[in-house]
């Protein structure tokens, strides 16, 4: 999408977007328009029930001056970043593929708000068409380019470069993310974190080989039975003071999930190449730190594995050694992920020493039960960290809610026959009991996990995404950094 600036005035070509807020109170780029069609847009809102709530929009056509249309803001005194979003999505979902090429807001907002508006108008407008063969032509995306009208053009300019760095991030996240298991598995996901090197990130991909000699027989347990090799990514970026404490970002990469021998139903299956979603969120993060080049020290480590119930696959009731020496015996093949990150975090922060240790999974369908499909569940073992998280995610409008860490529900993971087991065997606090069992190999370090299985992937579009990969986590994790490393 070609993104452009310019001052108010009449536009040259396309079709110009002006605003109203509630009450239907045209802004001043509106009334000029209106007063330069003769009254059509005012009489166009009252026929249309116009009351210029947040993302309402109106078409009006056959203008002697071309085509407009009207967008509700909202409360005058409530119009923020986050609105703007709302804006941007809600035009851009009605024109995408309307035949307009060219969209000009003139929206008498500040540079700000203005600039999410693009940002949201961007992120809407994305599509995964790569292997569509068949799109019709009304089918297809028509508009390529956004001008946005503002009053600060060269601070809109500048606040843009940090827009484009969340694009190209999300973007990444969402393309990992929505690409088949035959496409993405651990060594294709782990090239594709290899281009970033391209923006001064350092990356090394370890292969079973060495994931073996640094004892990981979690990760490597759940991969024994794919013909993928199981790989672990590490990301380091550079950008703060030499010896300043990174902050570390772990992800869960399950490229796809049958369940292994503890195999999951058929029906929705398919839904499972989304199961490494992440491990998508912190590479996509990464790229949005490099690409900014973001004034702080992080790591991004990934777990990537395939889990496939071959001949050789794990059993329930299989002990295995992990990196950090307990012992796991793994009663459920289809409670993975935890395996995954056992060794992922242990790893992390043995090496790194991290300030901060923040992980994303896919981990559990119970929170979907608990919070539904808008809302990601956070636990921590530090207030502070969970403080910095959940502002983070509600500034960018990835909201978390803390739920709580259970001694009693830790103490049901213990083990008649190993150190602990991977499931209590029982569906009751589903979410907590993985948060729990992660904790036991976080090794004393501020650390939060945060399960994203109910907004890694989203069944319906929203104002920011459309139907599909989501991107969740990039801009939290981005906002995050920014706040706790950058000031």
């Amino acid at each position: 999408m070609d993104v452009r600036f310019s001052g108010f005035g009449p536009a040259k070509d396309g079709l110009l977007i002006v605003g109203a807020t509630e009450g239907g109170k045209l802004l001043p780029q509106a009334e000029a328009a209106d007063k330069a069609s003769g009254g059509a847009i005012s009489a166009a809102a009252k026929r249309n029930r116009f009351t210029g709530a947040k993302g309402q929009v109106v078409d009006i056509a056959g203008l002697a001056g071309g085509r407009v249309a009207l967008v509700g803001l909202g409360k005058a005194d409530a119009i923020d970043a986050l609105g703007g979003e709302v804006v941007g999505g809600s035009v851009i979902t009605r024109f995408l593929v309307s035949g307009e090429t060219k969209l000009v807001f003139a929206l008498d907002v500040s540079a700000e708000v203005a600039g999410h508006v693009a940002l949201a108008a961007v992120l809407r407008a994305y599509r995964f068409d790569k292997y569509r063969t068949k799109l019709k032509t009304e089918q297809k995306p028509s508009v390529t380019a956004i001008e946005v009208q503002t009053a600060d053009v060269a601070g809109l300019k500048k606040l843009w470069k940090a827009h484009e760095a969340t694009i190209d991030g999300v973007t990444f996240t969402r393309d990992l993310v929505t690409e088949p298991a035959n496409i993405i598995y651990p060594q294709t996901f782990a090239d594709r974190c290899v281009a970033l090197k391209k923006l001064g990130v350092t990356v090394e991909v370890l292969g079973e080989k060495e994931l073996t000699k640094l004892g990981m027989g979690a990760l490597l347990g759940v991969g024994q039975g794919s013909r993928k090799e199981t790989k672990l990514v590490v990301m380091q970026w550079k950008g703060g003071a030499a010896k300043e404490a990174p902050i570390a970002l772990v992800g869960k990469g399950v490229t796809f999930d049958t369940g292994g021998i503890s195999l999951k139903p058929g029906d929705g299956m398919w839904d499972m190449k989304w199961d490494m979603g992440g491990a998508g969120a912190v590479a996509g993060a990464m790229m949005t730190l490099a690409t900014r080049k973001a004034k702080a020290n992080v790591v991004g480590v990934l777990g990537l594995v395939e889990n496939m119930p071959d001949g050789d696959a794990q059993r329930p009731g299989d002990i295995v050694t992990s990196m950090s020496g307990q012992t796991i015996e793994v009663w459920n093949t289809d409670a993975e992920g935890r395996l995954v990150l056992a060794d992922a975090l242990w790893y992390t922060q043995d090496r790194f020493k991290p300030k901060y240790m923040v992980n994303l999974a896919t981990l559990t369908g119970a929170i979907m039960i608990s919070l539904g499909t808008d809302i990601a569940g956070l636990f921590s073992n530090d207030d502070t960290l969970s403080a910095a998280l959940t502002e983070a995610g509600k500034g960018v409008g990835e909201e978390l809610w803390r739920l709580p860490l259970s001694e009693t529900l830790d103490r049901a993971l213990d083990s008649a026959c190993a150190d602990m087991k991977n499931i209590t065997g029982n569906r009751f606090g589903g979410s907590i009991v993985g948060a729990m069992f992660l904790q036991r190999f976080v090794n004393g370090t501020k650390w939060a996990h945060l399960d994203i299985a109910g907004v890694a992937w989203s069944g319906k579009a929203r104002h920011i995404h459309p139907e599909g990969a989501t991107g969740f986590g990039v801009r939290l994790l981005d906002r995050f950094v920014k706040s706790v490393a950058e000031g």
